[in-house]
């Protein structure tokens, strides 16, 4: 019996060792294919397919598959496939999973990979993967994730498909491995590497993205060096970066190193825009901006983890032939991003900034240029209109909330009445404020508040202006023709709606009061304050001498639906009286005005008629009154004018102070004898 169990046992073993045997012999890590795919379609929340697997036991355990296969969502357009993969080897260091539960990943190693990310006309996309989310408290806060250490891809394809930015681009990646000291002398580095090979060193390797196709309907060409990804986690060594990339005409230079790039922290990076026009910016930032001239700026990109916004610091540069410095902080994780800036100029161009209000930005002198850029300039000076009529595009108004603070310190330009500006812009979902939009003019100021609300897609406004002590003596010098001083007062409202300057403007109803006390002096009454050029025909006709002492100027104009009318506009100086009666047509910017004078005592020079200023805004034309000129009851009629009303005075008073000339202002003048 004995005997038999021995035996019976020896055929047991015999038998096991056979199955043993058998089952190395014939063993397939293969057989787990279908386990481990069903595995990768439940992380992915896709259909993964794998062709091949298999596995090399180890402390450091390689996985690999092949013909690797990540489906497209089921309601996307099946082929081709979202991800393809040729070959696939994932290492694992299992001991520290043993002894630590670590999860370490010494190794990726990818062959061409090929990704074709796309979203279809309606919005839909393929790239967005349904990885699940843990539940709430199965991983601790404080426990680390997957370490990474290398990833080397070789030949990697990517094509990007995204009609809503009118993109169409194809991605070449792939990496490059360390490189020794003696090997750095004999191997050949890439076209745009050196700057990157420098900042790593010159021993690490080195991932490269290559970019060439189409983004927001112009070309786009770029290039990525990106120190080697197994120093992602290492925060002994900064993380460098090298991008260059060009999107039609606007350049974009990315340059430095990140201390840890996976979080963006500890970052020292150069970042440099230039091009023609900062509107195009708009597709690669998100930040919707006017039109501009061309640009070139530069500064320092960084990223505030406390406050959750990107930061593009202490950046210089130009933009046309003004100076542009200051910091904006983008933060990206609201509805609408918000965006805080603080800019400022030491000398600024006010045609610079010609696109804030919907004028074609830039002079024909302004540098840098593009042809259609200088063809755009000279049409918009030849146009025979002087008000913007360009509307504003309502849906980038709501693109982003925005905080801008804006100092132009001195205002450049000989025939500019302006010295400084300083602004402080909100927008807030498309409705914006101005408070204030201020112009210094010498010791005085013009100081706006203005609010456009966006209502029904349309900008309904209310504005309010205070002219503060405004010196005569910086408008006169501006005509470089005429000299005068004193100090003008008063006050502006407009009430209205439209979606651009010209129809505000247009559709607007409001006041202009100016007034103006003893005390100052003038050669001339042109006041070039919107830009108007009436030539010293004017000054001639009426008769008024070089320095004619200024007693009192009293203005008050209505507008109504977009017709500046006058209600009394009386100048009273040592040389002669002077009214003025008409409209100004804001509408069609049409000129219907006339100005009359009557010397307060002989004077050769005066002239018996009054003077007729229409035409254009932009071409206004000033000519004596023929019929008048030519009748001696002219006179008699240019006397017959309109005259303040006596409740205006108080309101004179209080503007002007209570020593003033301006009584004698407000009594009718009497017609001279026959």
């Amino acid at each position: 019996m004995a005997e038999r169990r021995v035996h019976r046992g020896l055929i047991v073993l015999g038998v096991f060792v056979v199955a043993v045997v058998l089952l190395i012999a014939f063993w397939s890590w293969n057989w787990f294919r279908p386990l481990v795919a069903m595995e990768a379609s439940s992380a992915l929340g896709r259909k993964v397919t794998i062709g091949h697997f298999d596995v090399k036991l180890g402390r450091t355990t390689t996985l690999l598959a092949d013909d690797v296969t990540v489906a497209n969502p089921p309601d996307f357009p099946q082929t081709p496939p979202f991800a393809t993969i040729a070959h696939l080897a994932v290492q694992v260091n299992v001991m520290d999973y043993i002894r630590h539960r670590a999860i370490v990943i010494p190794g990726i190693d990818v062959e061409r990979p090929v990704v074709e990310a796309a979203e279809t006309p309606d919005g839909k996309s393929n790239w967005a993967l349904n990885t699940g989310s843990s539940s709430p408290g199965t991983q601790s806060s404080s426990s680390p994730g997957p370490q990474i250490g290398d990833l080397r891809i070789a030949d990697g394809h990517a094509h990007v498909v995204i009609p809503k930015l009118r993109a169409d681009f194809a991605l070449g990646i792939a990496t490059n491995e360390p490189q020794t000291p003696a090997a750095q002398g004999t191997s050949a580095q890439p076209a745009a590497a050196p700057a990157t090979a420098a900042a790593a060193g010159g021993q690490e390797g080195q991932i490269i993205v290559d970019a060439r196709g189409t983004y927001a309907g112009q070309p786009i060409t770029g290039r990525l060096i990106g120190g080697a990804l197994l120093s992602l986690r290492d925060a002994t060594k900064p993380y460098p970066v090298d991008l260059r990339l060009a999107n039609g005409p606007t350049k974009v230079a990315l340059a430095g190193t990140i201390q840890d790039p996976l979080k963006f922290e500890g970052a020292n990076l150069k970042l440099q825009f230039a091009g023609p026009d900062m509107a195009l910016l708009y597709p690669l930032t998100g930040i919707p901006i006017p039109q501009t001239p061309p640009f070139n700026i530069a500064g320092n990109l960084d990223y505030d983890h406390v406050h959750n916004t990107i930061r593009f610091q202490h950046f210089t540069g130009t933009v046309g032939k003004s100076d542009l410095n200051g910091d904006i902080a983008i933060d990206p994780g609201r509805e609408r991003p918000i965006v805080t800036a603080t800019l400022s100029s030491r000398n600024v161009q006010l045609a610079d900034l010609g696109g804030f209000i919907g004028a074609t930005p830039g002079q024909t002198s302004t540098p840098g240029q593009t042809p259609q850029q200088r063809a755009e300039v000279a049409k918009a000076e030849a146009s025979p209109r002087l008000i913007p009529d360009t509307p504003i595009n309502m849906p980038k108004l709501k693109a982003a909330d925005v905080r801008l603070h804006y100092k132009g310190e001195h205002i450049e330009g000989r025939s500019v009445p302006l010295d400084n500006l300083v602004v402080y812009l909100e927008i807030t979902d498309g409705n914006i404020s101005l408070h204030p939009l201020d112009f210094g003019i010498g010791r005085g100021a013009i100081s706006s508040n203005i609010d456009l609300a966006n209502v029904g897609n349309v900008l309904h406004e209310k504005a309010k202006i205070d002219f503060r002590q405004v010196d005569l003596a910086r408008i006169m010098a501006a005509t470089h023709m005429f000299g005068g001083a004193g100090l003008i007062g008063g006050s502006a409202a407009i009430d209205t709606a439209g979606n651009s300057l010209a129809a505000m403007l247009g559709n607007g109803n409001g006041e202009l009061r100016l007034y103006m006390t003893g005390g100052g002096n003038l050669s001339a009454l042109l006041v070039d304050l919107s830009g108007f050029e009436f030539g010293n025909s004017l000054l001639s006709a009426l008769g008024v001498p070089s320095r004619a002492t200024i007693r009192c100027l009293i203005s008050d104009f209505a507008l109504n639906h977009g017709v500046l009318q006058t209600q009394v506009l009386a100048l009273d100086t040592s040389e002669a009286d002077v009214h003025g009666a008409g409209d100004i047509d804001l509408r069609n910017e049409t000129l219907n005005y006339q100005i009359k004078t009557q010397a307060t005592h002989f004077t050769i020079g005066s002239l018996p008629a009054p003077i007729d200023i229409t035409g254009t805004l932009k071409h206004p034309s000033i000519r004596p009154d023929l019929v008048a000129l030519g009748a001696r009851g002219g006179i008699a009629a240019g006397l017959g004018v309109l005259f303040p009303p006596l409740a205006l005075l108080p309101t004179i008073q209080l503007g002007l102070g209570e020593h003033n000339d301006c009584a004698r202002l407000m009594t009718p003048p009497t017609a001279p004898a026959r």
